[in-house]
C-alpha cells in the first residue's frame, strides 16, 4: 500500500470552485490559481458583412447562406481560374509546338512570307 501515491485531495479556491489538487504540489500557503497570460495567435471569423447585413434588415437565413455559400463561392471561384490557368498554358504549349513544327518544314513560300514580313516591319 505505501508504494501507491496519494489520492488527489480537493481544495476550495477563494472564488469558492472547487479543484482537484495533488497533495505534494500544495504549499502550506496556497492562495489560489495563478494567472495565465495565453496569447493564441489565430484571428476570429470576420463578422463584419453579417452584421452590417443584419442591421440593415436583412433576415437570418440570409445571412446564413452567406455565411454559408460565401466560402463555398470562393472555392469555385478558385478550381475555375485555376482551370482556365492550366488551359491558358496548355494553348500556349501547343501554339509553340505548331510554331516549331511550320519552323521546322518550312518551304519556299513560307521564308518568303517572312523576308516581306521582316521587310514590312522595317518600313514602319
Amino acid at each position: 500500500m505505501e508504494s501507491l501515491p496519494e489520492l488527489p485531495r480537493v481544495a476550495q479556491l477563494t472564488d469558492g470552485t472547487y479543484v482537484y489538487t495533488q497533495p505534494a504540489a500544495v504549499p502550506a500557503t496556497f492562495q489560489g490559481p495563478q494567472v495565465v497570460h495565453q496569447h493564441i495567435h489565430q484571428a476570429g471569423p470576420d463578422r463584419t458583412v453579417q452584421r452590417i447585413a443584419l442591421g440593415s434588415g436583412v433576415g437570418a437565413g440570409a445571412v446564413a447562406a452567406g455565411v454559408y455559400f460565401g466560402p463555398l463561392l470562393v472555392g469555385v471561384l478558385t478550381a475555375i481560374a485555376a482551370n482556365i490557368a492550366v488551359l491558358a498554358f496548355l494553348a500556349l504549349v501547343l501554339g509553340w509546338g505548331v510554331h516549331t513544327v511550320v519552323k521546322s518544314i518550312g518551304s519556299p513560300h513560307g521564308t518568303a512570307a517572312v523576308k516581306n514580313v521582316r521587310k514590312a516591319r522595317r518600313r514602319r
